[in-house]
């Protein structure tokens, strides 16, 4: 029997590894309560995790904060672009397009392996949450 073929990049393990470290990041900072996603290179949610007493919304904010770094292939907070332009990619994109800080790449070197986004405490805080999860990530890696 043929093995089922997979997209290459991160793993269900490297996914709730960095979930657990976004959200550990925002407990160590005493951040209102996050909701963490991780997603492949498809878009598609690997892991999505929401704190204990988040707001609901905040799971489907967290996803499209990290489809928006992987469709930009920019953190999601860098992006500059007039409203129109922003409510057009919205339309195109069913709403899962937040141009808010809080979603970032997931890369080896240069290579897009998947994105995290996060929601529920201020945006550069999200922000941060998910980048120091990429950090120390990167670090586990290298052992």
């Amino acid at each position: 029997m043929a093995e089922t073929p997979r997209l290459p990049g991160l793993t269900l393990a490297d996914a709730d590894w960095l979930v657990a470290a976004a959200l550990e990041t925002g407990g160590e900072r005493g951040w209102p309560p996050l909701a963490v996603a991780v997603l492949d290179v498809s878009g598609s949610v690997i892991a999505l995790r929401r704190a204990d007493g988040g707001m609901p919304m905040t799971s489907r904010i967290a996803v499209a904060k990290a489809r928006t770094a992987l469709l930009s292939l920019l953190p999601s907070g860098q992006l500059q672009l007039p409203g129109p332009i922003v409510d057009s990619i919205q339309h195109l994109y069913g709403g899962d397009f937040v141009p808010y800080a809080g979603g970032v790449l997931i890369t080896d070197h240069d290579v897009v392996l998947g994105a995290a986004g996060a929601s529920g405490a201020h945006a550069k805080e999200d922000e941060e949450a998910v980048q120091t999860a990429a950090d120390r990530w990167h670090e586990h890696r290298a052992g």
